[in-house]
C-alpha cells in the first residue's frame, strides 16, 4: 500500500497533508460568472460554490474553537494559498501578489457567498507564470552552462522575497536549471545526455500545468479555509475521499510506504510496518525516489518533475510482480549516485501491520537477561469482526496480550514496547491497551467542542504483566501512541524512552458532505472536534510527551511534529482526575538511568557511530544552498563520502567487522539497531542496576514471532 501527501498542484510544490487522484481537465472550463477570470481559465462550478457555503458553515459549527471566519481568519487562508501554489516563490512577481492583496480580507466573504472566482484567477496567472517559467527552462537548455563560474543556488525560497522582475525570475530558474544539470553530472551523465533528460523533465511539466483540474484548484482552497483553523483539519474531494477509503482499507497491492511530494522529488515519508518494503529493510524515511522500472529488466523512467499521483500509479501493481526504485538515500550528498531496489508487490494488511514480537538476551557477567520486545506499529481494532460475533477478531490489545502471555511463558526479565512510527490509529485502544499494565483507573481526558469532559477508564482491573516495562517512542509516536505513552508515565509504571513525541492532542471527525447522496460529487470534511488530556490534567498538543531518558533519532524535531506545523492548537492544561500511582518502577532511579545511558555513548561503537552520524546529517539538512561550480561540488561530494566511510569503518574497526574499502559497498538494512539496542540496554540497567563503568555490551536478537501464533 502507498499512502500519499501532497499538494493538488504537486508538480512544483512541496506538500500537504493529504492526497488526491488528479483528473487530467480535458473538458471545457465552465463559464466564468464575473470578468475576473481570463478565457480559457478553469472556473468554479455551481457545485463548488455550494460546497465551499456548506464547509465554512460547518468549520464555524463544529470546530474545537468555535472560532468564526472573520478577517483574522480571511488573511490566514489568503497566505496559506499563496503558499499551497508557489511555494519556494519562484513562479510568481511581487506585483501580481501586490494585485492579490486587495482579496486578502474578502476570502471570509468569498466562502459564505460561494463568489470564490477571485482565488481561480489567482491560480489562472500562477498557471500563466509556470507556464512560463517551464518554457525558459527548456530553452537554457539550448547552450551548456559555464561549470567554472563561481556562484551558489539557493534552493529553500520559502522566506525569500517576492521577485520583482522577470529577470530576477528568469535568474532564479536558470540556477536551478543548471543544478538540476550538475547533479545529473555528478552521477556519470554527459553533458547531451543530461540535458536530453531535462529536456524531457521540463516538457512533462510543462504538459502538466495545463493537467490541473478545477477539483484541484477548490480542493487546495478549501484546505486552505480548514487549515486556517488547525492542521488536521482537512477537505478531500470527491476523488480524494475515494482514495482515503482505500487507503483505510489496507487491502490494495503495493510495496507499503508512505509518499510525499517535496520540490519535484517523491519522497519517503515512512515505511509501513510489515509491508514488502519494510520486510525487505532497504527502504528509509526521507528516501527519494528519483525513476520506476517494471519488473527486474525493464527501463527505468525518470520521475523527478511528475505528479505523485503518475508515480503511485508506477509503483502500485498485482501482488507478486516485481518493481525496482531507484533512489538517492537520505542524507547523500547532492549528486550522489542512486541505489537501485527491487520490491515484490504485496497486499498490505491488518495482519501485516499488527503487533509483533521478539527475544534479545543481554550478557552482563555471569548473568544472561531475556528482554521481550513489543513492536505496535498503529492502534487497531477489526470493529466489522466485532460487530459480526468473531470472537476471534483482532485488535491491538488483544494482540500484544497474547504475546505478552507468551513472554512470560519465556521468563523474560522486562518488557520494551516499540512506539516507534506509530501514529495512532483507533483511540479506544490505547485506553485498552494501557490497562495490560495497570490495576485500574483513568487513562485520558476528551474535552469537546461544547466543553463536555469525558474520562475514560482502564476497562479492565486484572494486569496481564507486572514485570519491568520500557515504552520506546520518536518524533513519529502520535495521537494514541501519546496517550499510552503519557499514562505509563503518569503512573510512573514504566520508563519512556526515546525522542519527545510528535504533539498530535486532538481529535477529529470525518464529515461526508453527501450524507444522503447514493453517488457523493461533494467530498467530505475532516473537522478537529476535542482535545484530550493527560490524567494530570496536561495536554499532549504541541508539546507531545517527554521521554525519561532521551535516546538519539535521525527525526528532525525542529522539521518533524505539531510544532513544526503552522496553526497549530497550543498547549493547554485543565483539572487532573485523582488516580493511584503504580509501585512497580525499577528499583534504579530514572535520573541515574539517564546518567548511564549518557555515559554508554562513549563506550558503544554503534552508539557513537549514531550519534556521529546523526550530527553529520544535521549539517546536511541546515544547508540552504549549494555551489554551481562543478569541482566544488565534486569535491564536496568526496569529502561527504570520505567522512561517512570513515564513520563506519571506526565501528566495524571497535566491533573486528571487516572494513570497507568505498562508500559503494554499504549494504542496506546491514547497519544495527542502535536505539533499540540502547532501550534494551536500559532495560538490564532497570532490571540489574546500574554499576558504573561497566563494560560495553551487545544484545542478541534471538527469535521473533507474528501477533497471531495461527499464523506462523
Amino acid at each position: 500500500m502507498i499512502h500519499r501527501r501532497r499538494s493538488p498542484f504537486s508538480f512544483l510544490a512541496t506538500s500537504a497533508l493529504t492526497a488526491a487522484l488528479v483528473v487530467i481537465a480535458g473538458s471545457a472550463p465552465a463559464p466564468a460568472s464575473t470578468s475576473l477570470l481570463p478565457p480559457g481559465s478553469i472556473a468554479p462550478t455551481e457545485r463548488q460554490r455550494t460546497v465551499a457555503r456548506r464547509v465554512t458553515s460547518m468549520l464555524e459549527g463544529m470546530h474545537y474553537t468555535g472560532a468564526k471566519l472573520d478577517d483574522r481568519i480571511s488573511s490566514v487562508v489568503f497566505d496559506r494559498y499563496l503558499d499551497t501554489i508557489d511555494r519556494q516563490r519562484s513562479n510568481l512577481l511581487a506585483s501580481d501578489v501586490q494585485e492579490f492583496e486587495q482579496y486578502r480580507l474578502r476570502f471570509d466573504d468569498m466562502a459564505r457567498s460561494g463568489d470564490i472566482d477571485a482565488a481561480f484567477a489567482i491560480f489562472a496567472r500562477y498557471q500563466q507564470r509556470n507556464r512560463e517559467r517551464v518554457q525558459y527552462a527548456i530553452d537554457v537548455l539550448a547552450k551548456e552552462p559555464d561549470w567554472t563560474r563561481q556562484e551558489s543556488f539557493v534552493f529553500d525560497r520559502e522566506k525569500a522575497p517576492w521577485p520583482t522582475t522577470t529577470e530576477e525570475l528568469n535568474e532564479i530558474w536558470r540556477q536551478r536549471v543548471k543544478n538540476d544539470a550538475l547533479s545529473l553530472l555528478l552521477t556519470g551523465k554527459t553533458w547531451p545526455e543530461a540535458s536530453d533528460i531535462l529536456r524531457k523533465r521540463y516538457q512533462r511539466s510543462l504538459k502538466r500545468v495545463d493537467q490541473v483540474s478545477g477539483d484541484d484548484v477548490f480542493e487546495a482552497l478549501m484546505n486552505g479555509y480548514a487549515r486556517a483553523y488547525d492542521p488536521h483539519s482537512s477537505y478531500f474531494s470527491p476523488r480524494s475521499s475515494e482514495e482515503y477509503r482505500i487507503q483505510m482499507s489496507l487491502n490494495y497491492d503495493g510495496i507499503g510506504a508512505s509518499l510525499q511530494l517535496i520540490d519535484d522529488i517523491v519522497t519517503i515519508m515512512n515505511v509501513i510496518e510489515g509491508g514488502p518494503a519494510a520486510v525487505a529493510g532497504t527502504l528509509q524515511a526521507n528516501d527519494r525516489i528519483t525513476g520506476v522500472g517494471q519488473g527486474r529488466e525493464g527501463p527505468v523512467t525518470d520521475v523527478i518533475g511528475w505528479r505523485l499521483d503518475d508515480v503511485v500509479q508506477l509503483i502500485r501493481g498485482k501482488a507478486g510482480t516485481q518493481v525496482r526504485l531507484q533512489v538517492l538515500p537520505s542524507g547523500a550528498a547532492p549528486g550522489s549516485p542512486e541505489k537501485t531496489l527491487e520490491f515484490t508487490r504485496n497486499k498490505v494488511t491488518l495482519e501485516a501491520q499488527a503487533a509483533k514480537k521478539e527475544l534479545r538476551t543481554i550478557e552482563r557477567g555471569e548473568r544472561t537477561l531475556k528482554v521481550a520486545v513489543i513492536t505496535v506499529p498503529g492502534f487497531y481494532q477489526d470493529v466489522q469482526a466485532q460487530n459480526a460475533g468473531d470472537k476471534e477478531f483482532r485488535s491491538t490489545t488483544r494482540d500484544v496480550r497474547r504475546l505478552l502471555d507468551e513472554a512470560k511463558a519465556d521468563k523474560v526479565d522486562g518488557v520494551v514496547l516499540d512506539l516507534r512510527g506509530n501514529g495512532g490509529g483507533y483511540l479506544p485502544e490505547a485506553t485498552a491497551l494501557t490497562g495490560l499494565f495497570v490495576e485500574k483507573g483513568p487513562v485520558v481526558q476528551l474535552k469537546v467542542t461544547t466543553g463536555e469532559l469525558e474520562v475514560q477508564d482502564d476497562p479492565d482491573p486484572t494486569i496481564a504483566y507486572a514485570g519491568p516495562l520500557a515504552v520506546l517512542v520518536d518524533r513519529f509516536s502520535a495521537s494514541a501512541s501519546e496517550i499510552f505513552a503519557g499514562a505509563i508515565q503518569d503512573y510512573r509504571r514504566g520508563v519512556v524512552l526515546g525522542q519527545r513525541t510528535f504533539g498530535k492532542g486532538t481529535v477529529q471527525n470525518l464529515v461526508p458532505l453527501d450524507r444522503w447522496s447514493a453517488k457523493p460529487t461533494s467530498g467530505q470534511l475532516t473537522v478537529t472536534i476535542g482535545k484530550f488530556y493527560r490524567v494530570t490534567g496536561e495536554s499532549t498538543q504541541h508539546r507531545g510527551v517527554e521521554p525519561d531518558v532521551p535516546l538519539p533519532s535521525p527525526i528532525d524535531i525542529e522539521e518533524v511534529g505539531e510544532s513544526a506545523l503552522p496553526g497549530a492548537l497550543p498547549w493547554d492544561r485543565i483539572p487532573g482526575v485523582p488516580f493511584r500511582l503504580e509501585s512497580r518502577m525499577p528499583k534504579t532511579p530514572i535520573a541515574t538511568l539517564a546518567l548511564e545511558e549518557r555515559a554508554r555513548a562513549d563506550r558503544d561503537p554503534n552508539y557513537r557511530w549514531l550519534v556521529s552520524d546523526l550530527a553529520a546529517l544535521d549539517t546536511i539538512r541546515k544547508q540552504t544552498s549549494l555551489s554551481l561550480n562543478l569541482k566544488e561540488r565534486q569535491a564536496e561530494r568526496i569529502r561527504l563520502d570520505t567522512e561517512r566511510l570513515a564513520r563506519e569503518n571506526a565501528r566495524r574497526t571497535a566491533q573486528q567487522l571487516p572494513l570497507l574499502k568505498a562508500v559503494e559497498d554499504f549494504e542496506s538494512g546491514t547497519t544495527p539497531d542502535s536505539v533499540l539496542e540502547q532501550a534494551t540496554q536500559i532495560m538490564g540497567d532497570m532490571v540489574l542496576g546500574v554499576r558504573p563503568g561497566q563494560p560495553a555490551t551487545r544484545t542478541v536478537k534471538a527469535e521473533s514471532a507474528q501477533a497471531d501464533s495461527k499464523s506462523d
